[in-house]
């Protein structure tokens, strides 16, 4: 209860102009800003950037902070908010990524690599014609070596609908290099 008094008389000193006040509040709550941010993004340095961006936040908006007592509560949330900005940031640009690489991918799998056998056209016209969502599985599965759970984070599905996929993949490309 007493840091919160003492929070609201150093927000009322900054309000009146006091500018030590907010070194004081600084001192006091960075390193708790940090930890919540790291908790959310676990990755340090950017939590420190988080916290660092959320004080600017908390500069700007302070003189509007209607209860002074609210003061821990209203710039975490400031803290939480920047956080998960990032990440979804964060996922947006990874997704980016990923889009890129599997198109690539697509690319270089559409040439044959060696010779132009037989076996290796009909296998990549059988693949053609698999789903994208199976196309992706087997690709991350045989070409690059990842594991089923692997897959399964990459891609934001359940390990059990990766390898269903898989499963799938497999069989339709048996039927097709049947024929």
């Amino acid at each position: 209860m007493k840091k919160k008094k003492l929070d609201s008389d150093l927000v009322l000193a900054f309000q009146s102009g006091d500018k030590s006040a907010l070194n004081q509040l600084v001192k006091k709550w960075h390193k708790t800003f940090c930890e919540k941010a790291y908790w959310l993004v676990k990755d340090a340095d950017v939590a420190k950037d988080i916290a660092q961006d959320s004080w600017t936040v908390i500069i700007n908006r302070i003189e509007a902070l209607n209860k002074p007592e609210s003061f821990g509560s209203w710039a975490l949330r400031i803290v939480c908010n920047n956080a998960i900005d990032w990440l979804n940031k964060n996922k947006r640009q990874k997704k980016h990524k990923e889009q890129i690489k599997y198109e690539q991918e697509t690319v270089a799998i559409q040439k044959p690599l060696d010779t132009n056998s037989e076996i290796k056209l009909k296998l990549l016209e059988a693949f053609k014609q698999l789903p994208k969502h199976q196309q992706v599985v087997v690709k991350l599965f045989y070409t690059e070596s990842y594991s089923l759970k692997e897959i399964s984070v990459m891609l934001n599905i359940s390990v059990g609908t990766a390898k269903s996929r898989l499963f799938h993949a497999r069989e339709k490309l048996k039927q097709l290099l049947k024929t």
